[in-house]
């Protein structure tokens, strides 16, 4: 290997392949990262960006033919402690700290600070608190660590990082279980940590954190490097072109639906605590949204739509028929599907194959002599994975191991093999890249053409503008009204969402012709 003479980058990697039985992960990748840079990773879920991490971390090994290089030097990590020792850290999306220890002793949970053979639990608080002050976290360092909210949680990963005295830290998708107000926090803390001179990989979907935080931005498509751009010199189509490798017109355009008779009517559906006194009707083609923020109670509407946390009052009227709905077998009956927000703890058994995962509400379709026909239920499951274009390489693949776009296909294929006629979909894109959300809002639309119900919880505002013929908002539990499609504007929603009152049509007709005028 030739050592490299780019002083201005603390990670260079040339050329790095991963092959795994079959596959190719990554062909021939390149990265360059600047000293105390914040640059960003993207790239579709099976991109690549994970394996080139994990190689990058010590937990995969390359293909020969590769060079990585941090700081000058060769690098080849053989375990992740070779990366911490090196100046290399990782804040993973999922953080799994020890609940019952204090902040402090998370912070040096492996690498104790000890006096003689005693642990000096003094200097590991002091020297934890002089991070934590550095970096803006208020937080006592003596604290249980199961008193800890997710957001503070992972301002102290990237706090634990920073005391390894890294020089570069990863941090996977860190804003994706934080609220709006949590989001802005952590954007501070990156800013303070690369104010150290440290710098950072940020990898995420969310395009709005990447202009806002990235200095350089690269791209990984199907295992290949695409390229890399500095963020103030590409646009957001541009870089959604780069992912995907087509603009975001082709990849989505709502098309006008007939839209039938009313399928459903919710009257008067009550929960105490939850969500009180809430009316709407959804019909046949229709794609119904519910918009609000954090805590509004619109997920408890749907779960209660599905009996997984049954209303107390009020009434639900299927066909003109009032129905009752105690528990999600009823719902099923009444032929109405649930795509759960959380697919990881809710939606799927991440331990089993994607056949399983899609037959598993409803067995006896697939039942021969007393007993589940593989070959039947193989054959059902190859059919929606062609439908939905699952990337799997089989049907008896683990579904753990496929992308979030992909497990989400299969969670939505699981309801389509029960023929509903409703389908619920809670935050139908969480987690998942901009290509896959395309698929699915694609799907969502062809479902809806079909005459189904569509009713759909979502924090993206722009997806419930784009999809929604008409939209719901909450606020605090309660309903503040219903607006259609041609009067739904950013503006107007996040008004009522913040619990202002619906405007009224003369309104919304007004504000309608201003935006059209181009009416300030």
């Amino acid at each position: 290997m030739t050592l490299m003479t780019n002083s201005d980058c603390i990670l260079e990697m040339i050329n790095v392949s991963k092959t795994f039985p079959g596959v190719k992960a990554l062909d021939k990748v390149n990265l360059s990262i600047r000293k105390g840079s914040i640059h960003a990773l993207m790239g579709e879920n099976g991109a690549g960006k994970s394996t080139l991490m994990k190689i990058l971390y010590g937990l995969y090994t390359p293909d020969a033919g590769g060079e990585i290089f941090f700081d000058g030097k060769p690098f080849n990590p053989k375990a992740p402690i070779d990366a911490i020792h090196t100046g290399l850290a990782m804040v993973p999306q999922e953080i799994s700290p020890s609940a019952n220890l204090s902040v402090a002793a998370n912070f040096y949970l492996g690498r104790e600070i000890k006096k003689g053979i005693l642990m000096d639990q003094s200097a590991m608080n002091e020297k934890t608190n002089d991070i934590l002050k550095e970096l803006g976290i208020p937080m006592s360092v003596e604290t249980l660590m199961q008193n800890v909210s997710v957001a503070k949680a992972q301002l102290l990963a990237i706090a634990t990082a920073v005391s390894y005295d890294a020089k570069l830290i990863i941090m996977d998708e860190p804003t994706t279980a934080l609220t709006e107000s949590e989001v802005h926090q952590l954007y501070r803390i990156v800013k303070k940590v690369q104010e150290r001179g440290i710098a950072i990989i940020y990898i995420s979907h969310k395009l709005g954190e990447v202009f806002e935080l990235s200095d350089e931005v690269s791209v990984i498509r199907d295992g290949e490097y695409i390229g890399t751009k500095k963020t103030t010199d590409i646009t957001k189509e541009e870089l959604i072109n780069m992912m995907v490798g087509r603009d975001m017109d082709e990849m989505f355009q709502r098309e006008d639906v007939i839209i039938g008779e009313t399928l459903l009517e919710v009257r008067n559906l009550s929960l105490p605590g939850k969500f009180h006194d809430i009316n709407f009707s959804v019909r046949k083609g229709e794609i119904f949204g519910i918009a609000g923020l954090v805590g509004a109670g619109r997920s408890e509407v749907v779960e209660a739509l599905f009996g997984y946390k049954p209303a107390e009052s009020g009434e639900i009227h299927l066909h003109g028929k009032k129905i009752e709905i105690h528990k999600p077998c009823d719902a099923i009956k009444h032929r109405i599907g649930f795509v759960t927000e959380d697919r990881k703890l809710t939606g799927l058994m991440l331990n089993m194959s994607v056949t399983d995962n899609m037959i598993m509400p409803e067995l006896l379709p697939y039942e021969k002599h007393h007993l589940i026909s593989e070959e039947l239920a193989r054959d059902v499951a190859n059919s929606m994975k062609d439908q939905l274009r699952i990337k799997t390489p089989t049907v008896e693949t683990i579904i753990g191991n496929l992308s979030g776009g992909n497990q989400q296909k299969v969670l939505i294929a699981r309801w389509l093999l029960l023929e509903p006629e409703i389908l619920i979909l809670d935050e139908p894109t969480k987690g998942i890249d901009i290509g896959a959300k395309a698929e699915i809002y694609k799907l969502i639309v062809e479902l809806a053409r079909l005459g189904k119900a569509i009713i759909i919880v979502s924090s993206e505002m722009l997806e419930l503008l784009s999809l929604s013929d008409r939209i719901m908002v909450m606020a605090e539990g309660r309903e503040v009204g219903i607006v259609d499609r041609d009067n739904a504007t950013q503006e107007v929603i996040l008004e009522m969402a913040a619990g202002g009152d619906v405007p009224s049509q003369e309104e919304q007709e007004l504000e309608s012709e201003y935006q059209t005028q181009g009416v300030a």
